[in-house]
């Protein structure tokens, strides 16, 4: 069997967003794993409307080229690592609306995260994983979460130096144990899809 491929998902789209700095991190650390493959899947490089169909692609097609596109992306892979920013208690609007803009391309594939925010982003990463469930997906029990006291540590904008490597230790074993818990959904639902 082929390795899986996964698509690392960054859910914000602000000009000022913080999520670029742990999305490379998490990406360097599916990187040096030798099984899985791993792309970075940027929602700013996607034109994406906000969702106006009269179904999801459950029901019919996607009458958008944009949404279509999108579909077509998401569809080419076995699992997802989403970079989760809690705002206000959820994910970001933006993420929302890319999760509603396909339906099929989700179902009986695997996600996880690294989500920060004053609590780690666990609230927001708690909605996603609810929405994860109605899409069919299955969310792994691990995941990454970067809390309020190392966030300030990275985040440039409050102080921060900019750099993972500062907080590193603290994120290494559930960075490990979430890419493991992945692969493994991410084989046996892609048996299971074959």
């Amino acid at each position: 069997m082929t390795k899986p491929k996964i698509a690392l998902i960054i859910g914000s789209t602000r000009k000022t967003r913080f999520a670029d700095i742990p999305a490379q991190w998490m990406l360097a650390q599916a990187q040096q794993r030798d099984d899985m493959t791993v792309e970075l899947v940027d929602l700013r490089d996607f034109d994406l409307p906000l969702f106006d169909e009269m179904a999801s692609n459950l029901w019919m097609p996607s009458s958008d080229a944009r949404a279509v596109a999108w579909q077509k992306k998401i569809a080419e892979f076995d699992g997802y690592i989403f970079v989760v920013a809690e705002y206000n208690r959820s994910i970001t609007g933006a993420l929302k609306n890319a999760l509603d803009q396909a339906y099929v391309d989700w179902n009986r594939k695997p996600m996880t995260a690294i989500a920060y925010g004053a609590a780690g982003g666990t609230r927001a990463l708690e909605h996603l994983r609810t929405i994860a469930v109605e899409l069919q997906m299955a969310p792994t029990r691990n995941a990454v979460h970067l809390g309020m006291g190392d966030f300030f540590k990275v985040h440039p904008g409050m102080g921060g130096s900019g750099k993972m490597a500062d907080v590193e230790a603290n994120l290494l074993p559930s960075a490990k144990a979430s890419l493991d818990d992945l692969v493994w959904w991410a084989n046996a639902l892609k048996a299971a899809r074959g």
